[in-house]
């Protein structure tokens, strides 16, 4: 509102017309439109108008009426204003003890139709029937009329005799009085716990959008609620916020700002403020600011002029304060201008019988998401023309069906998700709050351009089905009675819960574990030295070690080359030595695995094949053990009292076992057909005393080292609890999975486009993000991160580690075989060439001595062909072999020592000899 006097003098300076106003200091807007009004009316007048201006404090009674006396001094024609309802009355009895005419563009309730005052601004009952007749067409039973100050009340006269109207039809009003200031969530919050939906809404201009800005933060700005402005300047609101809120918003409008004369007559009141200002400000009015107190002080003043001019008057009534004379055409100048019918800016300027302006007419409008629509107009003659049906707002698809809507969200304070904020300063609403869940619907409101107030339920009760009421607790039963709109926390989406509501695409996947007690430490092994390898692998390999050393065994006597002559003094003995006998094979192969070698080297190329080959399994043999023996060493077991729900369910260490009060944890058991879980379930049942009421009392008895206490809970929670409780851990898998999901009303138009942002914010890793913030780094998140200094306990290698060397080494034993067996066929083969024998003999003589495991002396065959020789030089040989006893059979090379190596080594260098002449004297024989 503006406070202003305005007063219009005319003096007899030389036929000059003087026309005065008393305005607030400072009001540089009201001086300009009053500036322009008296220009405009002076144009083609020979005596011109003039203006002037008085400036005064605002309210100040004692100023007002020196400035009124100071302009009657300058014989004043009549008096403009002022629109302070303190300074208004008491300028007015001045006024019309002087019979001076007043011209008042204010609402005035107690006018009297004597008074020597003409009021522009419609009458009050009149501008109450206008909204007394749009909530008849709405049909509105039920309705609350909420409204700035007692000064108000007036102007609902109509409205509140609706009732009336029809005695038949019940129709309920409140009436709320909002508070002084600028703070009306209280009242706000009280009609909102009424249950009414539809309001008529009276309040100045100037606290109009913080009333609706409030509105929608206490949540009755939806789809469901309804609102008639009543304020005359309900065009110059900014309805950006409110026109996607879905709430119907109706209004009047008594000119259109698109019409040319309101075009210019802005254009030129800036120019006007702009020089007045001095160029301090550019532009006093935008677009459709146009306030209805401009219009009428400009209709005033072109209405006064224009009665002035029809009744040829040039000059005041010279009337003074002091002199306490009336003047004799005050009376004629108020009866005239109430004859007079005037097409102003704020529409038909025209009086009723008693000086009122009753009859008038202005458009009716709607918020709409394009804007302000024109519905209607209302006249006294007419009534309310609807132009259209009054029909509801149908809700939008897709993405823009949230936009600028406002909703009440539900939260709980339950770490990570919704959380008070921790601060040294006072926070006032949704600042109050951060979170995981914060944080997702702040980040849904930018992206579907909705607005939002969080309100905490105060039990901590997501909510349960009562089967015996049929009724919901808790956020479930506020979700369905609609007194909020969503729910965001760690609430599961369960079969149950999706009959009586509405889940979004769940926002985070989790499942059913256990909280348990960190694993302790377990005391160090006597036998830890056998750890690196499994029982299977130190089976294969002792296996292996047994089938090479027997393997070299039987390749040594296959391969020729193996076959030694002990005596290197000899060049044709009559017995070969071979060095891989049982004993020296086994040594062998034992001496490669602990890498001390042996005095034994393989000769024949099968033999030492295999002799490679299995050095090369005891490299990685070894090398393998010796790296996982470091990490057995180095890494601390530990003792793991349950590892898995079964552990837990068959209880071997006679551990307790609870989860949270009919929560979705302990329902899951409840309904499970599993019977291991329908068992913990029974268990649970029996032991009420172990359930608790909040997740948080569940850790502290896990902690509790008296208790022995492992706690069934979601897998979410236990990862937010140890990253910041280093003494319990997650054990074992998932028992189910699940989700959680933003609860809302059933066949909600909102859960598509939630939905869709949700995947969109997965897709593009935002909630990952989120949640390692909220998880990790928030709150004491990562104190236990660096706690173990390994992933895991040391595991034993398995066959499948070093299953590919035992490969290698058979496929190379393999060979080594193929390869002596060809050795053998070709020495036999050769010997049979030589001796001029039968191949089939030899071989045969050959595999009889190989398969007679005889010892590691081998006895050399000398034949001579069958042609060539003569019976009685094989009598002689075989009575020199038998004359040539001079030793007993050879020693296995295996069974002597050193000292005895030594005395036979000497004892055969003798008999060599001995044989040797013997070989000599026989072949004399022969020559």
């Amino acid at each position: 509102m503006f406070a202003f006097w305005l007063i219009v003098v005319v003096c007899n300076v030389d036929a000059e017309r003087l026309l005065g106003a008393i305005i607030d200091d400072g009001n540089f807007i009201l001086e300009a439109a009053f500036n322009l009004a008296v220009s405009e009316a002076s144009k083609g007048e020979e005596n011109p108008f003039l203006a002037k201006v008085i400036k005064t404090s605002p309210g100040d009674l004692l100023e007002a009426e020196g400035a009124i006396c100071t302009l009657l001094d300058d014989n004043v024609l009549g008096i403009f204003g002022p629109t302070s309802q303190v300074t208004l009355h008491h300028v007015q009895v001045i006024a019309d003890y002087l019979e001076i005419p007043q011209i008042i563009t204010e609402p005035v309730t107690a006018q009297n139709r004597n008074w020597s005052a003409i009021n522009l601004y419609p009458h009050h009952i009149a501008y109450s029937q206008i909204f007394a007749s749009i909530i008849q067409v709405k049909d509105w039973k039920d309705f609350t009329i909420i409204y700035d100050g007692a000064e108000f009340l007036p102007f609902v006269d109509n409205i509140l005799n609706i009732e009336d109207l029809d005695a038949q039809e019940h129709i309920v009003i409140q009436l709320v009085q909002l508070a002084a200031g600028d703070d009306f969530r209280y009242q706000l919050k009280s009609i909102k716990a009424s249950g009414s939906l539809n309001y008529v809404v009276l309040c100045s201009t100037e606290n109009l959008p913080l009333f609706l800005e409030q509105a929608q933060q206490v949540g009755i700005m939806s789809d469901e609620h309804s609102y008639i402005i009543m304020n005359p300047d309900f065009q110059t609101l900014d309805i950006d916020p409110f026109k996607h809120g879905g709430s119907n918003i109706t209004g009047i409008r008594f000119f259109d700002p698109e019409m040319e004369d309101i075009k210019n007559f802005i254009a030129e009141l800036n120019d006007n403020v702009k020089e007045l200002t001095q160029g301090s400000i550019e532009t006093a009015i935008k677009g459709n600011s146009l306030s209805l107190n401009l219009a009428l002080l400009y209709d005033a003043v072109i209405l006064y002029t224009s009665a002035i001019k029809a009744m040829s008057l040039e000059e005041g009534g010279n009337i003074t304060c002091d002199a306490g004379e009336a003047w004799n055409f005050g009376s004629s100048i108020i009866n005239f201008i109430r004859t007079i019918e005037l097409d102003g800016l704020s529409g038909v300027i025209k009086f009723d019988e008693n000086g009122l302006r009753s009859d008038f007419e202005v458009d009716v409008l709607e918020v709409t998401s394009h804007g302000f629509e024109k519905i209607g107009t209302w006249s006294l003659e007419d009534g309310y023309t609807e132009m259209r049906k009054f029909i509801p707002s149908v809700e939008k698809k897709g993405t823009d069906s949230m936009k600028g809507k406002h909703f009440l969200v539900l939260t709980a304070l339950s770490a990570p998700y919704g959380m008070l904020k921790e601060s040294s300063k006072k926070l006032e609403g949704n600042d109050r709050y951060e979170g995981f869940g914060i944080e997702i619907i702040e980040e849904l409101a930018k992206m579907n351009e909705f607005n939002f107030t969080f309100e905490i339920q105060e039990d901590g009760v997501y909510g349960s089905l009562n089967k015996k009421t049929g009724k919901w607790s808790g956020m479930m039963a506020r979700i369905i009675d609609g007194t909020a709109d969503f729910a965001i926390t760690d609430l599961t989406i369960t079969s149950q819960r999706q009959k009586a509501v509405d889940f979004t695409s769940p926002f985070m996947n989790l499942g059913i574990t256990i909280l348990y007690k960190k694993p302790t430490k377990e005391p160090p092994n006597l036998f830890s030295f056998i750890s690196p390898f499994s029982y299977e692998v130190w089976g294969y390999l002792a296996g292996a070690y047994v089938g090479v050393s027997v393997l070299l065994f039987i390749l040594g006597r296959f391969a020729p080359e193996e076959w030694q002559n002990p005596y290197p003094c000899i060049a044709e003995p009559e017995t070969l030595d071979n060095q891989f006998t049982l004993a020296n094979s086994f040594w062998f192969t034992l001496g490669s695995v602990l890498t001390q070698g042996s005095e034994i080297a393989p000769i024949a190329v099968s033999t030492r094949m295999a002799g490679s080959m299995w050095w090369f399994f005891t490299l990685i043999m070894v090398s393998s053990y010796t790296a996982n023996l470091a990490a057995f060493l180095t890494v601390e077991s530990k003792f793991y009292a349950i590892k898995t729900i079964q552990d837990l369910a068959s209880n071997p260490y006679n551990i307790k076992y609870g989860a949270k009060e009919n929560g979705a944890t302990f329902n899951f058991f409840k309904e499970s057909d599993n019977l291991l879980y329908q068992k913990m379930y029974k268990y649970m049942e029996d032991h009420p005393e172990l359930m608790t009421q909040t997740n948080d009392i569940g850790l502290e008895w896990v902690k509790d080292e008296n208790k022995n206490y492992a706690f069934l809970m979601e897998s979410t929670s236990i990862e937010y609890m140890v990253e910041r409780n280093c003494d319990v851990s997650q054990v074992g898998g998932l028992l189910d999975s699940k989700g959680y999901g933003i609860a809302m009303k059933k066949n909600s138009p909102y859960r598509q486009p939630m939905s869709e942002s949700i995947l969109q914010m997965q897709e593009q890793g935002t909630i990952t993000r989120m949640k390692d913030k909220w998880w990790k780094e928030k709150r004491g998140g990562g104190a236990c991160s660096d706690d173990d200094t390994s992933s895991g306990d040391a595991q034993p290698l398995v066959l499948a580690n070093v299953g590919g060397v035992f490969i290698v080494l058979v496929a190379g034993s393999s060979l080594a075989v193929v390869c002596a067996f060809f050795e053998m066929m070709v020495d036999v083969w050769m010997i049979s060439r030589r001796e001029k024998v039968s191949f089939k003999e030899e071989l045969i003589a050959e595999l009889k001595f190989i398969f007679s495991f005889s010892g590691d002396v081998k006895p050399v065959r000398h034949r001579e062909s069958t042609g060539s020789g003569s019976k009685g030089s094989k009598k002689d040989e075989e009575e020199e072999s038998q004359k040539i006893d001079l030793d007993p059979a050879p020693t296995p090379r295996s069974e002597r020592s050193s000292h005895s190596r030594h005395t036979s080594h000497s004892r055969r260098q003798s008999n060599a000899k001995q044989l040797a002449a013997m070989r000599k004297y026989s072949k004399d024989i022969h020559t």
